[in-house]
């Protein structure tokens, strides 16, 4: 049960015993019991590595394109099966969500992208799919067959943006303009598709007015949720040489825990926020050094909101 009903005491909101409007709890809310997220590495690469779009990728991503937590060299179905065993460790029942995560997941031949997806989708216990990909990978022939997915089971589609500077668009090495994620995230509302985009605090050169354009910016395209990560710097991607110029300034804990309180406070309380920091394994963490301490900042912000007397959504944008 809840510890406090939606709508909560006085004027506050509270979704289950949080100040904002958790993956965990939308989840629970739909299906009724808890529903944890498989990562999978399905073996795709990324337009910005193979030379279509650019190489390297952006200079924050490792050479396991943000699937540090899956299991790479294994088949696909023996990942979920280790996901799923790993979770019951914790969880003893539930539902499952298999989330593609590494690299880009619609970057492929369309008959590669059904078989993988399905061989997955039909297994017991997989309510549903999320697909980590990029705006410029979203053809009309994928569009299509998320469509019919969608008709089946609960989707959503994650998009990569992290900004919406452009001066920090060309540093990073993202490979596309702010105007193709516009139109993609047109199409997507348009089919009636979930998607969650993931913005980046603590890039290199940006204030915290250039973060909060950056919310602005999305929430103004309708996601149906965010996923909000803390820059954290990893060995072997190109922006350790940010880091080794002096040019790369890591956000201390208290302030991060106040962007993110200020950022949920903007944030329309029906946009589910699927993530409220960034980790990487620790054996390749840079810095910074708190960042290790997920519980931590996630308490923090949680005692932030309390003590404000704040929730998601009280000082909504509207664009």
């Amino acid at each position: 049960m809840s510890k406090y009903p939606l709508g909560g005491i006085g004027m506050s909101k509270f979704w289950g015993d949080k100040r904002y409007n958790s993956l965990s709890y939308s989840l629970k809310e739909k299906y009724g019991e808890k529903v944890m997220k498989i990562s999978l590495d399905a073996g795709f690469t990324c337009p910005n590595r193979d030379g279509k779009v650019s190489v390297g990728g952006c200079i924050f991503c490792n050479e396991r394109g943000s699937g540090d937590f899956t299991g790479a060299s294994k088949d696909l179905v023996e990942q979920f099966y280790e996901g799923v065993n790993l979770m019951s460790q914790k969880w003893k029942k539930g539902k499952y969500i298999a989330y593609f995560q590494a690299y880009t997941n619609t970057y492929g031949p369309i008959s590669e992208l059904r078989e993988k997806f399905y061989s997955i989708l039909k297994l017991e216990g997989v309510c549903g799919i999320a697909i980590a990909t990029r705006p410029d990978c979203l053809s009309d022939e994928v569009l299509e067959l998320l469509c019919e997915i969608s008709k089946e089971k609960f989707l959503w589609v994650e998009l990569g943006f992290q900004t919406s500077k452009k001066e920090t668009v060309e540093l990073i090495n993202r490979g596309y303009e702010n105007e193709v994620y516009i139109k993609a995230t047109e199409k997507l509302n348009e089919l009636g598709i979930n998607f969650v985009t993931h913005i980046i605090f603590g890039l290199p050169g940006e204030t915290k007015e250039d973060m909060y354009e950056t919310l602005k910016y999305v929430i103004a395209t309708k996601p149906w949720g965010v996923k909000f990560h803390l820059l954290h710097l990893m060995k072997g991607t190109k922006l350790e040489n940010f880091y080794e110029n002096g040019e790369l300034k890591f956000l201390e804990r208290d302030e991060y825990v106040e962007l993110i309180i200020n950022a949920l406070e903007m944030l329309p309380e029906n946009i589910v926020v699927h993530r409220l920091t960034g980790d990487s394994p620790r054996r390749l963490l840079i810095g910074p050094a708190w960042s290790t301490n997920k519980w931590d900042v996630l308490n923090g912000i949680d005692r932030g909101l309390e003590e404000r007397g704040s929730w998601q959504g009280k000082e909504v944008f509207v664009p």
